[in-house]
This record gives C-alpha cells, sequence and structure tokens, in this order.
C-alpha cells in the first residue's frame, strides 16, 4: 500500500490523528510556500520529491540509531505548519543542509537563500504528514504505518511526498 493510501486509511480511521482539515492546513502551507517560490508548482514539487528523498534517509539513520521510538518522538516533537528550525537541526548536520540546499536549487533554479529559509517550515510539515498515521490513545508507541510506509520504502519512487501531497490535494478537491 502506498503511502497517500495509508494517509487516506488513516483519515479514515478514528484511531489515528489524520483528518481532512489536518491534510487541508498542510496542503495550505505548500500552496503558500509554492507561491514565495514564483507559483512554479513543478519546480515546487521536485524541490518537495529531493527533501522527501533527503528527510527518508536521515529518519531511516535515526532509526537505526535510536529505534523506532526515537523517530516517533523527532516526529511528535518537530511535526506542523510553522517555521521550527530545530526541526532542521534535528534531522540534518549542518553540512547536509548545505549538500540539500545545493541539490534543490541546481535541479529546481531557485535560489539557494530562499531555499534555506524554507526549509524550517518544510521539514516540519514534511514530518506533520507522517503524523497523520499516530494513534490518538498512544502518539508515542511507535506503530505509526504512515511513517512505517514511508520509511521502509525501498527507494524505487513509489514512495514520494510530492506525489502524496498532490494526490491529497484532489482527495480534498483541490
Amino acid at each position: 500500500m502506498g503511502l497517500f493510501d495509508q494517509i487516506i486509511g488513516a483519515i479514515n480511521n478514528p484511531n489515528q490523528e489524520a483528518s481532512s482539515s489536518q491534510l487541508s492546513n498542510i496542503l495550505g502551507t505548500v500552496e503558500q510556500l509554492s507561491g514565495g517560490l514564483g507559483g512554479n508548482t513543478g519546480a515546487t514539487q521536485v524541490a518537495m520529491s529531493i527533501l522527501g528523498g533527503q528527510v527518508r534517509s536521515a529518519l531511516q539513520q535515526k532509526r537505526e540509531e535510536s529505534g523506532s521510538t526515537g523517530v516517533q518522538e523527532i516526529i511528535n516533537q518537530f511535526a506542523g505548519t510553522t517555521p521550527n528550525p530545530q526541526a532542521v537541526a534535528a534531522i540534518f548536520s549542518s553540512s547536509q543542509v548545505t549538500n540539500i540546499v545545493k541539490s534543490i536549487s541546481e535541479k529546481t533554479g531557485f535560489d539557494a537563500s530562499q531555499i534555506q529559509k524554507l526549509l524550517p517550515t518544510l521539514i516540519p510539515v514534511i514530518l506533520n504528514l507522517l503524523k497523520t498515521g499516530n494513534d490518538t490513545q498512544n502518539p508515542k508507541q511507535a506503530s505509526n504505518n504512515v511513517l512505517n510506509s514511508f520509511l521502509d520504502a525501498d527507494g524505487d519512487g513509489d514512495v514520494d511526498i510530492a506525489d502524496a501531497i498532490r494526490m491529497a490535494g484532489g482527495f480534498l478537491g483541490g
């Protein structure tokens, strides 16, 4: 089952945190960011795909180091739709951030300083999307199927943050 299917399943499951309003807030934030990048939706999706892949790799590494509970704690602490530079620092080293910014800039044509400024918003948005699978009764437990689907992807491009956000927009009629 793909990431988007897991998110929709979480919306339909009263025991998980996901809701249409949460998804709508995530989409609204992404749309605002896209507007701030000149409204180029295609390039914004490329940026989100690159960043989503980097977040996946970093969280997989964190899972190896501190287990699923450690990753769930990061999600719970830093998920949101408002800028949070600490979210970036919790996931990436400064050299990783430099490499991510350079990669996104080269592939999208966006100014590196713009990307640098947007990371504190984009990272919490991605984490918020992953938080949709949290158990409402015990959000600290590491049984988040959305997060697990994201982390267990085999890197073949099937699980993509940008695709999930685009599909969510269609799901919500946006």
